[in-house]
């Protein structure tokens, strides 16, 4: 009788059942499933900021207040929104304070990173500033070389739109 060469069914078995638990273990190291998810966050507050800022430029222009600013943020525009607190405005567009992004975009925003908020902001020098707006639990938490943020950088002149940028390298 001539032997047969060749694995058994089991053993097949144990091998597909091994490779199966190593790819589930190796797999998350390879897809980068956490650093999507912030980036998209970071995509999604930026449409929302740029929405708020469509509306609020609108109800700034209905009541006269588009021109109203100054590059150094001294003369400072004014319009309700709705929420019972005026919202701030330079040119008619929001400044990067967390008061008036928290007040225009109802979100839980602070600019400390101690008040145990959702989103925080790292103000610039003035209102009229570039302002970091990043999610806690990101990289960027408590640590500010990294570049997970939104960079909101408010309207300067009447001719200028605000911009807005998503550094999402070290998501």
């Amino acid at each position: 009788m001539q032997k047969q060469n060749g694995f058994t069914l089991i053993e097949l078995v144990v091998v597909i059942i091994i490779l199966g638990i190593l790819a589930v273990t190796a797999a998350p190291k390879f897809i980068n499933l956490q650093g999507d998810a912030r980036s998209s966050t970071l995509q999604g507050m930026k449409g929302s900021l740029q929405g708020a800022n469509s509306l609020v430029f609108s109800k700034a222009a209905i009541a006269g207040e588009e021109k109203k600013g100054s590059a150094d943020g001294t003369t400072l525009g004014s319009v309700d929104i709705g929420t019972g607190t005026n919202a701030t405005t330079n040119y008619g567009y929001l400044v990067a304070t967390a008061a008036q992004l928290k007040n225009a975009l109802d979100v839980n925003m602070s600019d400390s990173e101690t008040a145990g908020f959702d989103w925080y902001i790292k103000e610039g020098a003035n209102a009229t500033s570039a302002a970091q707006i990043y999610q806690a639990g990101s990289p960027r938490y408590g640590d500010t070389s990294k570049e997970c943020f939104i960079e909101y950088t408010p309207a300067t002149s009447a001719t200028t739109s605000p911009q807005y940028v998503v550094k999402d390298d070290d998501c």
